[in-house]
């Protein structure tokens, strides 16, 4: 593809994405590409590379539109200002790619001119941004992000703004962290090991590793650091009785069965089977055989109440708002309201006391987010545990330091909950709560959550490729 057509792919992608903003956006941009076949991989990456780049700075860029008195808010609008504000181009660069020719944008017209001329010479950052624009934040969120990070949540906040790595988790039953490298070598793939996962490998630049034998075979699987982390505090062992209780498309159930060498049992639950559908193909490719797959619905709250205070660990990686999933998915930024967060936070609450009354006594809970947000994390179990008298906090380093072969984090380990971030973790935003049932009393029915307790997104962040 020619510059300017690369240009004109950008904007429609972006107006795509827009008009679909009910539905993620690397979603939208899969189907983009597979209607559009005769776009090569050095465009795809070219085109998704600068339309994700665009969506992390959008609050910047229609600043600059608002100020500049731009006639439209479109993709059209975005890209000319992102080639102008970050990539330093001209009026007459410009001019150059939207020239009206095959397969490029239209020409400017007077209305566009009089706005652009005002972008030349300039840079995105403006003295005049107040903070949540310099960092590309609603308004309504900024005082949330205050509150979780203190004086460094503009560090902290633009840290979320970075391109992410490709993260893998090495299936052990399938093969050795060194049995992993040498395959992804061979393929051309160039990897390291996690500072902190005992299975993970990071590439050292971005590749597609799912065509290649080593994904196919079932020897990795795309996995944030932080979600290894999560799941290696559950401490699944042999023998256990564990269930993922949101378990979504099981990036951690899969990693649970692998700690447990498939002795024992994982239920997988969720209250979509569509996602539990998709589970069974990676269960299969994984060689994960321990694991079971159960819907959440009205036919099995008989179940939920049999099996009250039956299982060692149970795992709620809740719904949640994904903001630390941002630099995965930056739509999620502009897409959030207010009531995403209000709704959200009483279903936490249910779907965790349902899935305590799982808990056997002496047996572990862990509740995990991918969000930043107090409201879903720390008040949460605030809250939880004013309800829930039978559990009590297990402080997370005590945990890390059973399970994993490396030392926590100095803020991990003065912690009693796991908060990962990018800035200072390298990770996606996670957060973790390791906690005990410490009575023998098994109080109340267990499952009483409907499907409309838990949202319908789609499958977690870290199981997806995105720019």
């Amino acid at each position: 593809m020619t510059p300017g057509a690369r240009v004109a792919a950008t904007i429609e992608l972006l107006d795509e994405i827009v008009s679909h903003s009910e539905r993620p956006a690397d979603l939208v941009a899969n189907a983009f590409f597979r209607a559009r076949r005769f776009i090569g991989g050095g465009d795809r990456r070219a085109v998704s590379e600068r339309a994700w780049g665009i969506l992390r700075r959008y609050g910047q860029l229609t600043w600059w539109l608002d100020r500049t008195r731009h006639p439209e808010r479109g993709g059209r609008a975005l890209v000319a200002a992102e080639l102008m504000l970050v990539e330093g181009m001209g009026i007459r660069d410009l001019e150059a790619l939207f020239d009206g020719g095959r397969y490029r944008p239209s020409m400017l017209d007077e209305a566009e001119y009089r706005a652009l001329r005002q972008m030349e010479g300039h840079s995105l950052p403006h003295p005049e941004q107040p903070d949540w624009v310099r960092l590309n934040v609603q308004e309504w969120v900024a005082p949330h992000l205050k509150e979780a990070y203190g004086e460094a949540w503009g560090r902290e906040v633009a840290a979320l703004e970075t391109p992410p790595p490709v993260d893998l988790r090495v299936n052990r039953l399938k093969g050795t962290v060194a049995q992993a490298r040498a395959a992804l070598a061979e393929e051309g793939i160039d990897t390291e090991p996690m500072r902190y996962a005992a299975d993970g490998l990071r590439l050292r630049r971005r590749l597609s590793v799912v065509a290649g034998e080593a994904f196919q075979n079932g020897l990795v699987e795309i996995q944030d650091e932080g979600s290894q982390l999560v799941a290696a505090l559950v401490d699944g062992k042999p023998g256990m009785q564990i269930v993922d209780y949101c378990a979504g498309a099981g990036g951690k159930t899969l990693a649970i069965a692998a700690g447990m060498n498939n002795k024992g049992r994982v239920v997988a639950m969720d209250v979509l089977e569509t996602r539990l559908d998709r589970s069974a193909q990676r269960l299969r490719r994984a060689g994960a055989h321990n694991v079971e797959r159960r819907a959440i619905d009205a036919d099995s709250r008989k179940w939920l109440k049999r099996q009250a205070g039956a299982f060692d660990r149970v795992l709620v990686d809740a719904p949640c708002t994904g903001t630390g999933t941002w630099r995965r998915n930056p739509d999620g930024r502009w897409t959030l309201r207010p009531q995403d967060l209000e709704e959200l936070v009483p279903k936490q609450a249910a779907i965790l006391d349902a899935a305590a009354r799982l808990v056997k006594p002496g047996g572990g809970l862990v509740y995990a987010t991918c969000s930043v947000l107090p409201a879903e994390n720390e008040r949460q179990i605030e809250a939880f545990l004013e309800r829930n008298t039978d559990f009590e906090v297990v402080p997370v380093a005590a945990i890390w330091r059973e399970v994993l072969p490396t030392e926590p984090p100095a803020d991990v380990a003065q912690a009693q909950f796991l908060r990962l971030s990018p800035l200072k973790h390298g990770t996606d935003g996670f957060f973790a709560a390791t906690l005990a049932r410490k009575s023998s009393a098994v109080s109340g029915s267990a499952g009483e959550v409907s499907p409309s307790a838990a949202t319908e997104g789609e499958p977690k962040p870290e199981e997806s490729e995105t720019p």
